[in-house]
């Protein structure tokens, strides 16, 4: 039974992973592939980026920002397709997001 949902950043799942000790060989392939950020700077990322407290941003697209680090406006509205920034907003977003890259 499912009793509770958060979003969690590929490093944060990557910890709780690696803790579980179970056999998950394909999962810890995946996010050893994909996974760029640590789990120190992925959860810094995640909290500069809350820090900005914009109204459109929600914690599952911090998420995706802190998993992709969209390099640009067009990726960034890729990660976010279902929210417009403001043009200051985005340049916000990715001045953050260029410290951790």
């Amino acid at each position: 039974m499912i009793k509770s949902s958060q979003p969690l950043t590929l490093a944060e799942v990557k910890e709780i992973v690696k803790d579980s000790g179970t056999d998950v060989k394909e999962m810890e392939q995946y996010l050893k592939d994909f996974c760029v950020l640590n789990l120190k700077d992925s959860l810094a990322l995640k909290k500069d980026l809350k820090e900005l407290d914009l109204l459109a941003l929600k914690e599952d697209i911090i998420i995706k920002i802190v998993d992709f680090l969209p390099e640009d406006k067009e990726d960034l509205a890729k990660i976010a397709a279902d929210v417009t920034f403001t043009d200051d907003e985005a340049n916000k977003i990715l001045d953050i997001v260029k410290k951790y890259r």
